[in-house]
């Protein structure tokens, strides 16, 4: 069975940091992209970045380009989400998720999701 567990949200004020994780069991890691998504209430689910485990390529919404940084631990099956720089419009609930497919943001290329970790920006 495919796990997706998210830590590592909380409460921060704007211009601080957090640093999410996303650890991923039964699946081969190095086979899959991992991406994180955010939705905020009221809004559609957006694709914020997303990194592929084989080659470590990534990609980023120009939302987030400049101060978010994806990276991967493939020995640990994690993912991670450094966010810097926070604003109030980061707040939502972000959720990471696996594909076998090409790499993107798009949520329909997902197979697999997590049950999401809340980030608050107070400004």
């Amino acid at each position: 069975e495919v796990q997706l567990v998210e830590s590592g949200g909380g409460l921060v004020q704007a211009g601080g940091s957090l640093r999410l994780s996303c650890a991923a069991s039964g699946l081969t890691f190095d086979d899959y992209a991992i991406g994180w998504f955010r939705q905020a209430p009221g809004k559609e689910r957006e694709g914020v970045s997303c990194i592929s485990n084989s080659d470590h390529g990534t990609y980023y919404a120009d939302s987030v380009k400049g101060r978010f940084t994806i990276s991967s631990d493939n020995a640990k099956n994690t993912v991670y989400l450094q966010m810097n720089s926070l604003k109030p419009e980061d707040t939502a609930v972000y959720y990471c998720a696996a594909t076998i497919r090409a790499m993107g943001i798009i949520p329909d290329m997902y197979d697999y999701w997590g049950q999401g970790t809340q980030v608050t920006v107070s400004s």
